[in-house]
């Protein structure tokens, strides 16, 4: 298995020499605090727990997996004991409320520190994750009491959360849920139902386990409108916040799954289960969404942290690896050169490479717009962080997670045999990464919303916040170096812009047209937009080498994976935009019963 380590020099180009942080803080009230220095102090820190706590169990708890027995989950053994260690260090508070126990870290440094975790450990740190989205939607939408009564429990990382959508019958389509509630007239309801995919369900790592469940009331609608959204404890809380007695929540069974074995994924029985309402009546999906958007930026970090750890074990096997002769020996008193030096090979590592540092750009410019959204005292500025979000959260969860595929692929493709071997830990890279591009949403529901809900629906309104940004970049001039790629760029985005008016024009006389066309659409949205961060990362290369820095090979190289990126992943989108043009009927007109 090979050995991750935190790229702090990648991270801190991203969030100071490109996305600006320092000043993003300075800007954010209550944030202002927040010095470099401290930051510094935090990734070096988190990168310690990362490289040795989590990373080193990460094959161990996929070999173990989890363990259901008459009803109780089991985690791998090692996944107890770090996460014993996350939570004595104070790690789960540390980008949270200081009302409630946490440490009041702006939400962008929490997803610092969650690359470095999912990179270390994607099941592992699942866990934790799906607790931050449950202490998310009940800051949200819960009411006080219940808020004083589980937040502390929760950030402290005593408890843990789940978000319980997902039946048996309808899978994606919520608005089929059965899961009913029922009032019993003191303030809570029985929630009587079941529920699967439930990642973290039930486990042995934490005291209680919060589930935020969707459910329907007796007189609810049918369809999405008619569903609520409560809050059941696996334990029920007193009015205190003491764990008591058990609260008809069961799993029935554990999945066994292609990957991710050492994180529970639970079928969740709730039998009469007490729960709080924390929605209005019927207005559950609304508010459940406040947990879905913040998972899906979460399964978006997730395959970039594959992409990570992928590229570096290729690369570390690829300068080690010797084998065949490359057109100008490198080693010739060695009867083999490193494969490094072939150029298929530098292919691959390049593509990861790109990936890589397109999608940590993407991920962290997006966790930049959840502090503005959440924390700005400007209306102007969160409307647009809003907005930019709605656009880039499909984007940066469908695009990164198909990358990080072909990324994990490379990955094994880079060590050829060895790759294909469990020992090695690539494989385990590619089956992790797998479910990222299924869960919160397959990838052809993040493309209909991008295209349908979010771009058509709006008159591609919705795109103008995010597109000013690149036509201001485009226009500014960044030297010799950094211009072919703003010549590119310009075209890409132009390109998208033509295929918006085609599509919408196109959905006007044939309805397929979105559905025919919205995965290539999400594709090519998302090679247009790691170029633009790419480009804006080389800007700042070009401008670092030209003030005489002495980081010369670290600056060169960010100019080069830029050009790589433009001049061999880029054009894929004439590709993408030729599919799109060739219309619905392709796709839809031979029958149903004629495909076999």
């Amino acid at each position: 298995m090979p050995d991750y380590k935190a790229p702090l020099r990648d991270m801190r180009f991203a969030m100071y020499e490109v996305l600006d942080f320092e000043n993003h803080y300075q800007a954010l009230p209550g944030a202002a605090d927040t010095s470099r220095e401290l930051l510094d102090a935090v990734l070096e820190e988190a990168a310690k727990f990362a490289e040795q706590v989590v990373s080193p169990i990460d094959a161990t708890g996929d070999r173990e997996g989890c363990q259901w027995n008459e009803g109780a989950v089991t985690a791998p053994a090692a996944f107890r004991a770090a996460f014993d260690q996350f939570v004595e260090s104070g790690w789960p508070a540390l980008a949270q409320d200081p009302a409630w126990g946490g440490q009041g870290l702006p939400a962008s440094q929490g997803a610092a520190f969650y690359e470095m975790l999912a990179s270390a450990s994607h099941a592992w740190s699942m866990y934790p994750s799906l607790t931050w989205g449950a202490i998310k939607t009940i800051t949200a939408h819960a009411p006080e009491d219940l808020q004083q009564r589980y937040l502390p429990k929760l950030v402290s990382g005593r408890w843990s959360g789940t978000m319980c959508l997902t039946e048996a019958h309808c899978g994606s389509d919520l608005g089929l849920l059965r899961t009913r509630a029922s009032d019993n007239g003191d303030g809570s309801y029985n929630i009587s139902g079941s529920k699967i995919f439930i990642s973290s369900g039930d486990h042995d790592m934490v005291d209680n386990i919060v589930h935020v469940v969707l459910a329907r009331l007796p007189d609810a609608p049918e369809g999405v409108k008619g569903i609520s959204l409560f809050l059941v404890p696996k334990l029920w809380v007193d009015e205190d916040g003491n764990c008591g007695e058990p609260n008809g929540v069961s799993c029935g069974s554990i999945e066994h799954k292609m990957g991710i074995h050492g994180n529970s994924t639970c079928v969740m029985n709730f039998d009469a289960a007490r729960g709080y309402l924390i929605s209005a009546p019927h207005k559950g999906m609304s508010a459940m969404f406040t947990f879905i958007n913040e998972s899906r930026l979460g399964v978006a970090q997730q395959a970039h942290g594959h992409i990570e750890a992928s590229f570096q074990g290729a690369l570390a096997y690829a300068r080690e690896r010797l084998q065949m002769r490359a057109p100008v020996r490198v080693l010739p008193d060695q009867p083999a050169d490193p494969i490094i030096v072939h150029p298929d090979v530098r292919r691959m590592l390049l593509t990861q490479k790109a990936f890589a540092e397109g999608g940590r750009l993407l991920n962290y410019y997006c966790a930049k717009l959840v502090d503005i959204a959440h924390g700005s005292d400007d209306a102007e500025s969160v409307q647009r962080a809003e907005t930019e979000l709605a656009l880039l959260t499909p984007i940066a969860k469908g695009f990164i997670t198909e990358a990080a595929m072909e990324a994990t692929t490379l990955g094994v493709q880079v060590l050829g045999g060895h790759g294909y071997i469990s020992e090695w830990g690539m494989e385990q890279r590619y089956r992790d990464a797998r479910i990222t591009a299924i869960y919160e949403g397959t990838n052809g529901i993040q493309a209909l919303d991008l295209l349908g809900r979010k771009i058509v629906a709006s008159g591609g309104a919705i795109m103008q916040p995010f597109f000013a940004h690149i036509d201001t970049f485009c226009r500014d001039d960044h030297g010799a170096a950094v211009a072919p790629l703003v010549t590119r760029l310009e075209a890409a985005l132009a390109l998208w812009r033509t295929l918006t008016s085609e599509v919408q024009a196109g959905a006007m006389q044939d309805p397929d047209t979105i559905g025919a066309a919205s995965f290539d659409y999400l594709m090519l949205a998302g090679y247009t937009t790691l170029a633009y961060f790419l480009a804006r990362g080389a800007a700042v290369a070009s401008a670092a080498l030209a003030s005489g820095s002495s980081e010369t090979d670290y600056y060169a190289s960010r100019l080069a994976i830029a050009n790589f990126y433009f001049q061999r992943i880029l054009p894929r989108t004439t590709g993408l935009a030729e599919s799109m043009r060739s219309g619905a009927a392709n796709v839809m007109e031979v029958p149903a019963e004629l495909l076999g």
